[in-house]
């Protein structure tokens, strides 16, 4: 069963009749089905971030269709889109996009109260995902108070909060060191594994990738190929390389 279906989406930027438009992406067909876990590679300006955005409904397509879990979001008016998004979508940031002002507990239930619901279900899922994510023991610090790795665990606790039908991350250890990159992506691999959460993360970087279960890379606007994990995350790692390498060709980013 498909979570998200994307049809011929194109996305150009600038105005009708001008010279210097830009064409970000153009033509891009994908799936991804219940429980899957991707990722989305590419050379920088290849359109991999534009089309997470286009996606999860931050940005609009020039043309093209997207179905989330069978709703078509294009048809939405902004406040239907706001109030889905909400409901059915998880975001993370690189950035964390945590308020300095809530403690890290307030942060992660701040999507719960926007539903209005109720207190104590919302302090026991808080504590339940918290302790997963092992920062129940930090709830109530201030997020300038804690380490980058510390407030992205806070961040996808805050964006499960809500039981998602798929889970949008976004360059998610590009601010991390090595270090709090594993604990991370051991997250969503958990996430994906015990949960059977749907997640799709844009990443340029190979270690990332390796806890997904599947690669399209983008090129030009287009998906380039995709490659399907069969072995370790070690030997994965290597096949992700030599499919960066080719994609990239003498634009080599590694």
């Amino acid at each position: 069963m498909s979570v998200l279906r994307a049809e011929n989406l194109v996305k150009i930027y600038g105005g009708k009749g001008k010279v210097n438009n830009t064409n970000a992406l153009n033509g891009i067909n994908l799936t991804i089905k219940s429980g899957e876990f991707v990722a989305i590679m590419g050379p920088s300006g290849s359109g991999k971030t534009t089309l997470l955005n286009i996606l999860s409904g931050i940005d609009k397509a020039t043309s093209g269709n997207i179905e989330i879990s069978g709703e078509s979001i294009n048809q939405m008016s902004k406040n239907e889109l706001s109030l889905f998004r909400r409901q059915h979508l998880g975001f993370v940031f690189q950035e964390f996009n945590l308020l300095d002002s809530l403690t890290l507990k307030e942060n992660v239930m701040l999507p719960m109260i926007l539903d209005n619901k109720d207190l104590d279900e919302m302090e026991t899922k808080t504590h339940e995902i918290m302790s997963m994510f092992g920062i129940d023991d930090i709830m109530d610090k201030y997020p300038y108070a804690i380490s980058g790795g510390q407030q992205q665990r806070t961040s996808i606790s805050r964006a499960i909060v809500n039981d998602p039908d798929i889970i949008f991350a976004d360059e998610p250890t590009g601010n991390l060191d090595s270090k709090s990159s594993k604990v991370v992506m051991e997250c969503f691999e958990k996430l994906n594994h015990d949960n059977k959460s749907t997640i799709l993360v844009v990443t340029h970087d190979p270690f990332a990738a390796s806890y997904c279960h599947k690669v399209v890379f983008i090129k030009d606007g287009l998906i380039n190929r995709e490659i399907t994990k069969k072995d370790d995350k070690r030997s994965f790692s290597k096949v992700i390389l030599d499919c960066l390498a080719e994609t990239m060709g003498e634009n080599n980013e590694l």
